[in-house]
């Protein structure tokens, strides 16, 4: 009977992707192939008659081993009582899956130990951020089809042929100590999961769909502006001393200094084949800037050095998240280097070789910082110190700089998202 439990299954799920255009089985229905166990508790998870179990007694996050970007995941859940788990999605193997990637809320939304939870608590909710509508579960035992869509920063869930949530991921700006610890939200690509919590909960005909995920050279994608357009110099200016300094100089002092920064910057900064390149051989400190100030923000950089290179991205005209040959040191890139008093080493080395492309993902609130180097996480809520004057807290609004430091430095797909 076993064995032809798991055949039914193993027909049934590859029969639905078949019948599903486009669309792919996670689950072969016969085993854990295709999948890895991060964190187990007791048994993990376990394969029943062609649907995988996690029982009351095991969970953990059982990950897909491929990565996925955007996609349509269909799939089956059946709950039992105070049932509790989650659907980690573009989230990393290792660390919080609901902090450092996404997840989207399985539980049982019914039971009374339940009553009292936050409303992106209950189920099909991005944790933490966007609630889902309520009373559209089956009742317990019963099998619940599951729909979820993630589309760049577009997340949609549908369960039992209602939509529950709709939401844009970047409509969220309520609490900001929120969104720097649990910037995961923002990665858009990582690994799917069943996230375990103690209760048993059952899943079945798990099928993906992969979706377009275009990724053109300094073409913003939706909600973001483009600061550099691949073609010129548009919307830069050289730097005018420190924002310390600009304080005390007058308008026109101002004026002329900028336009010596500009035929200053000219002369070493340019545009080939959309690249930003930098050559190196200018002054120390030869800045590029925005000709906009900024306040809070998430800020998308490529960047590429040579060996030796040093480099940065200022923040409100303060530096610096620093770009670095990781050979020159202990450390890798993406940290707030010239912090004093706070972190000022990045949680990994996640830089590329020297001569490949690397890509920063930087959320800036407040005073506050985080970074994603290469889709991993350096730096999580750090608070960036005024290098210009210590004594003073950060300065609210100010320009994006593109540092140097006297070697050549690369950049492309520069864009900023503006956060009230």
């Amino acid at each position: 009977m076993a064995i032809a439990a798991v055949c039914a299954a193993f027909m049934a799920v590859n029969g639905l992707a078949a019948g599903e255009e486009g669309f792919t089985p996670l689950f072969n229905g016969k085993d854990l192939t295709g999948w890895k166990l991060m964190s187990g508790v007791g048994p993990g998870y376990v394969v029943q008659d062609g649907v995988i179990v996690c029982p009351a007694d095991g969970g953990g996050n059982l990950m897909t081993e491929k990565e996925f970007s955007n996609f349509v995941l269909r799939f089956e859940v059946k709950l039992t009582s105070a049932g509790n788990n989650g659907i980690g999605i573009r989230a990393p193997l290792e660390g919080h899956a609901a902090a450092d990637g996404m997840e989207i809320q399985v539980l049982d939304n019914e039971h009374k130990s339940y009553m009292n939870l936050n409303p992106w608590q209950y189920h099909g909710s991005v944790y933490g951020f966007f609630p889902a509508k309520r009373g559209y579960q089956k009742a317990l035992g019963e099998w619940n089809e599951e729909e979820i869509i993630a589309d760049g920063r577009h997340i949609k869930v549908t369960l039992n042929g209602e939509v529950i949530l709709d939401e844009n991921l970047n409509t969220y700006n309520d609490n900001h100590a929120k969104m720097l610890n649990q910037c995961g939200m923002l990665r858009d690509t990582g690994h799917i999961g069943f996230l375990g919590h103690g209760t048993h909960v059952e899943f079945r005909n798990i099928r993906i769909k992969e979706l377009p995920y275009p990724q053109k050279d300094n073409v913003a994608p939706e909600g973001f502006t483009a600061l550099f357009d691949g073609e010129d110099l548009d919307g830069w200016q050289g730097m005018t001393w420190t924002p310390l300094s600009r304080t005390s100089m007058s308008e026109t002092e101002l004026k002329d200094a900028q336009a010596e920064a500009d035929k200053r910057m000219r002369k070493h900064w340019s545009v080939k084949d959309g690249v930003l390149c930098y050559d190196g051989m200018g002054p120390m400190n030869d800045n590029l800037r925005s000709a906009k100030e900024y306040v809070n923000f998430e800020l998308l950089v490529d960047w590429k050095i040579e060996q030796n290179g040093d480099s940065g991205i200022f923040l409100r005209g303060t530096p610096e998240v620093q770009i670095w040959d990781p050979g020159m040191s202990n450390t890798g890139s993406g940290s707030l280097f010239d912090n004093k008093k706070n972190a000022s080493t990045p949680l990994v080395k996640a830089d590329n070789p020297v001569g490949e492309w690397n890509n920063f993902r930087i959320l800036m609130l407040d005073d506050k910082v985080s970074v994603y180097l290469n889709n991993q996480l350096v730096v999580r809520n750090v608070t960036l110190e005024n290098y210009w004057n210590p004594n003073v807290p950060l300065y609210p609004t100010g320009f994006v700089e593109l540092q140097t430091y006297g070697t050549p430095v690369y950049f492309k797909n520069i864009y900023i998202r503006e956060i009230k």
